[in-house]
């Protein structure tokens, strides 16, 4: 690796200086920033780390570094089945970039102990932190270009974008939705992921200055936490209904052939290590579960399964239709889906329950104004699933330390509870009476 920054954060090469720091507290461009394009890293492309022996050399090299850590991963999303890395990106100050092939290492755990305590700088870290831990990855501390953005009230809040507004620098991303799991890797892939990590310490550092001036660091620092130490999400009940289309079918026979349609799907795709929807699209279950084809031709004659790859499993879609069609009706799925404790969609709630909706039309005016008084968007406030459940049944008494411990229970930070625990709680208290029935 080139020691290419030995002082201070890493700074961009004179190929690509950026222009002078913009006004940390300004808002949002009004237009998209003219840019100096990234094209080439400041080191060059290093050689893709896939042996023990350049392991331990990264290793090394990056336990001598300084300053946080840039961190990104790339998966093979829409092609393989799963969300695992094929490709693993890190530079530091001090080490340089490097580019390890997770395929060929999957135990990178020396790599998190020699980089214990390090704060890692990640793009939109939910996304990647569960697929790192796979290869022993497991940040101590993290810093989210991505949250700081939504936090900060950019309106784009993308790599590429974030990067043009605080940088002034133009991040390519036409490589971001490639089969990662190519090998070997083309040359122009690699530049696109070292380029990818080579400037966000700097963007880092220009966010944390903005989060300051705003009165925003500590919310930052606390959003951060609560996505590193998230627990992965509970399964899916029923996860076949999320098949796009199912919210059509009205019967219950249709309903069981989606299902065992999926369950075969993704078996098949599993063993095959095949994204699901490419061994087969929603749009051929659906067709399936519309027409329930009783033979084999008349399922192949469905447009949906005219393809060469759909066909060549026919037999294999056909035996998944028979077994939903033959089963008894005691076992064939609900129409209504799994039973929930949420509420009911708000826009039942003025005819089953007229004051929790005039309390969520009251809530739902103070996170709007507290969102348009902090230039933070509303999501990033408040979940709309706490603020839905507090309007529909609120505790009791109805006062700002009841409603803090309510939204704190549902998973609300502690300078959201601040920021909005009060306001609501008089909200609650004072909704605006109910629109007359016509």
């Amino acid at each position: 690796m080139t020691d290419a920054e030995t002082t201070g954060p890493m700074a961009p090469s004179p190929a690509h200086e950026p222009p002078a720091s913009p006004d940390p507290t300004s808002g949002p461009a009004p237009e998209a920033p003219e840019t100096t394009a990234l094209r080439e890293p400041a080191d060059g492309i290093p050689p893709v780390v896939e042996t023990p022996e350049a392991l331990d050399r990264v290793v090394a090299a990056f336990a001598q570094g300084h300053g946080p850590v840039a961190v990104d991963a790339e998966r093979a999303s829409g092609y393989r089945y799963g969300q695992h890395n094929f490709l693993v990106q890190l530079r530091r100050a001090g080490a340089g970039t490097a580019l390890i092939d997770p395929v060929a290492l999957p135990d990178l755990s020396a790599l998190n102990e020699a980089l214990d305590g390090v704060e890692w700088v990640l793009h939109a870290a939910s996304q990647d932190l569960a697929a790192l831990a796979e290869q022993g990855l497991v940040p101590s501390t993290i810093f989210d270009t991505e949250l700081a953005a939504r936090i900060l009230g950019l309106e784009r809040v993308g790599l590429a974008a974030v990067v043009a507004e605080v940088l002034g620098l133009g991040l390519a991303k036409e490589h971001s939705a490639v089969d990662w799991s190519t090998r070997p890797l083309p040359e122009d892939w690699l530049r696109y992921a070292a380029l990818d990590v080579e400037v966000l310490v700097e963007l880092r550092d220009r966010m944390a200055e903005r989060l300051e001036a705003a009165g925003k660091a500590e919310w930052a620092r606390q959003e951060f936490e609560a996505v590193r130490l998230a627990a992965p999400p509970a399964p899916r009940v029923d996860p076949w209904r999320r098949v796009s289309g199912t919210h059509a079918l009205r019967g219950r026979r249709q309903l069981a052939v989606v299902r065992e349609l999926w369950v075969t799907r993704e078996d098949n795709a599993r063993k095959r290590d095949i994204s699901p929807g490419r061994v087969l699209p929603d749009r051929a279950i659906i067709a399936a579960a519309t027409a329930l084809p009783r033979t084999l031709p008349q399922l192949v004659a469905l447009p949906a399964f005219s393809g060469r790859g759909t066909q060549r499993r026919a037999t294999l879609w056909m035996a998944a239709i028979d077994r939903a069609m033959a089963l008894p009706e005691e076992e064939l799925p609900s129409t209504r889906g799994p039973r929930s404790d949420a509420p009911p969609p708000p826009r039942a709630w003025a005819d089953r329950d007229p004051l929790a909706a005039a309390r969520l039309e009251a809530a739902r005016a103070v996170v709007a104004a507290a969102s348009a008084e902090h230039g933070t968007p509303l999501e990033n406030l408040l979940q709309p699933d706490a603020l839905r459940r507090l309007c529909w049944t609120p505790p009791t008494p109805i006062d700002a330390v009841s409603v803090g411990a309510f939204l704190a229970g549902r998973g609300a930070r502690p300078w959201q509870v601040d920021l909005l625990a009060a306001p609501l709680a008089a909200a609650l208290l004072d909704p605006p009476p109910p629109a007359p029935a016509e």
